[in-house]
């Protein structure tokens, strides 16, 4: 039954998610809180582990997700319920697509698509951003300002997006970068 429900959890996240992985966020937090399967905190690890290995980081997140949930089997079969919306949609749509690419209809359905791909990843943004910048449960507890924020990761934050900016060096440097510095941090 947990596999069932496994691929159709994910399923469901691969037929209505479009823009990539951090538009799969909110519907990660729908999940969480539907299932219980992960915390809040597993979501921001989710992403961590997603983005620092190789592949889609959807897939890498209904993988991590799956196998935490059901083992290897669990794995498996939430990244295919992932990935199985998009695989039936293209072969659908990729004949007909060609024909119709001229069409307006078409062309605005497309402006529409992009605009809300992009708002769900602003989205899943300000939802990681929360969590890494945050601290909402310390503040609950003590209802001190001081508390709410991390400094030290908002301005490890800064200096990041700022070299990144300048140098543009890949992006798998910056992740190894920022493991290590939260290792050396946490020591």
């Amino acid at each position: 039954m947990i596999y069932l429900q496994l691929f159709w959890e994910f399923f469901k996240t691969g037929l209505f998610t479009i823009g990539g992985g951090l538009a799969t966020l909110p519907f990660l937090y729908e999940m969480q809180a539907k299932t219980g399967w992960f915390t809040v905190k597993d979501i921001a690890n989710m992403v961590a582990v997603s983005e620092s290995t190789p592949g889609p980081m959807g897939v890498n997140m209904a993988t991590f997700t799956g196998f935490t949930i059901a083992g290897i089997p669990g794995g498996i079969i939430a990244a295919l319920g992932l990935v199985a919306p998009s695989v039936i949609i293209i072969i659908l749509v990729a004949n007909i697509l060609e024909r119709f690419k001229t069409n307006k209809y078409v062309q605005y359905a497309m402006y529409g698509l992009r605009a809300a791909s992009t708002g769900l990843i602003f989205v899943a943004g300000l939802s990681v951003a929360r969590i890494a910048f945050l601290q909402a449960e310390l503040f609950g507890q003590t209802h001190n300002p001081a508390d709410l924020f991390r400094p030290l990761a908002i301005v490890f934050g800064i200096v990041l997006f700022l070299v990144y900016k300048l140098t543009g060096k890949h992006p798998i440097i910056y992740i190894g970068a920022s493991a290590a510095v939260g290792i050396l941090l946490s020591l």
